[in-house]
C-alpha cells in the first residue's frame, strides 16, 4: 500500500527529529556533502522547506495546477548562483541557534505544517516561492524528497546509520522510476537507490545505462 505524501512526510520528518534530538555538539559542526553546510545549517535548510507549507497555505490558490513533482526539480533560476547563495546565507543565519534550538524548531515547523495540511481538502492547489502551481499533494511529494535526501546527507555526516522511512522511500522510488518492478531488476535496496540517483553514491556508467534504460526521473536537487 502507498502512502500518501503527508503520511510520508510525518513519517520522515518524526525520525528526522527523533535523530536530531541526539545529536551532539561535536555532530552539529561536523561537515556536511552540502557544502558548505555543516550539520546545523543543513537541518537549517531542511526547516526552511518544510516552513514553506504554512505560508503557502495562507496565500490564495492558483486556479489550476500546471507543476508536477517531477517538474518541479527542473534546472532553472531556483538553482542559480544567486539562488544558492540566498540558500546558503539562510541556513547558516539561523544556524546560528544551535543545535538544540534547531531541533526544537525542526519538530514545531514540521508538527504545524503536517496539522495545517491535514485540515486541507484533497484538492487544495498552492503557488510555491518560485512561481510553480501545483496540488498540494504533488508539492507535498517533493518536501519529501528534501527531508529525506539531505536525511540522507545529514545521517551520513554524523556517522550515523541512514534512517529513510520505508514508506518514504516507497514515494520516492515511485517518483523515480516508471517502471514498479524496476528496483528488483537493479537488485538495489530503496535507500541505495535514492543515494545512486541523488549523487549522493557514485553509479558506474553500466549502472547509470541500466538506470536510464528503466525510465528513471533524474532530479536536479540542490
Amino acid at each position: 500500500m502507498v502512502s500518501s505524501p503527508l503520511s510520508a512526510l510525518s513519517a520522515e520528518c518524526a525520525r528526522l527529529s527523533s535523530a536530531a534530538s541526539a545529536l551532539t555538539d561535536d555532530q552539529w559542526k561536523r561537515p556536511t556533502r552540502c557544502e558548505p553546510w555543516n550539520a546545523a545549517e543543513l537541518l537549517a535548510h531542511i526547516t526552511g522547506t518544510v516552513s514553506r507549507l504554512s505560508w503557502m497555505l495562507e496565500a490564495e490558490p492558483p486556479a489550476s495546477a500546471t507543476v508536477t513533482a517531477a517538474d518541479y526539480y527542473r534546472p532553472d533560476t531556483r538553482f542559480s548562483p544567486e539562488a544558492t547563495a540566498d540558500r546558503i546565507d539562510e541556513a547558516v543565519a539561523a544556524a546560528e541557534a544551535g543545535g538544540p534550538a534547531l531541533a526544537e524548531a525542526f519538530d514545531a515547523t514540521w508538527r504545524a505544517a503536517a496539522d495545517r495540511c491535514q485540515a486541507e481538502r484533497e484538492d487544495r492547489l498552492v503557488t510555491t516561492r518560485y512561481g510553480d502551481a501545483m496540488t498540494l499533494d504533488d508539492f507535498l511529494t517533493t518536501r519529501v524528497v528534501e527531508v529525506a535526501v539531505h536525511g540522507i546527507d545529514l545521517a551520513d555526516a554524523v556517522g550515523l546509520p541512514r534512517w529513510t522511512m520505508p514508506e518514504t522511500a516507497r514515494l520516492i522510488v515511485d517518483l523515480l522510476l516508471d517502471q514498479p518492478d524496476a528496483l528488483a531488476t537493479l537488485g538495489w535496496d530503496p535507500v541505495a537507490f535514492i543515494a545512486k540517483a541523488t549523487g549522493r553514491e557514485a553509479m558506474t556508467d553500466a549502472e547509470r545505462d541500466r538506470v536510464t534504460s528503466l525510465g528513471i526521473t533524474w532530479l536536479t536537487l540542490s
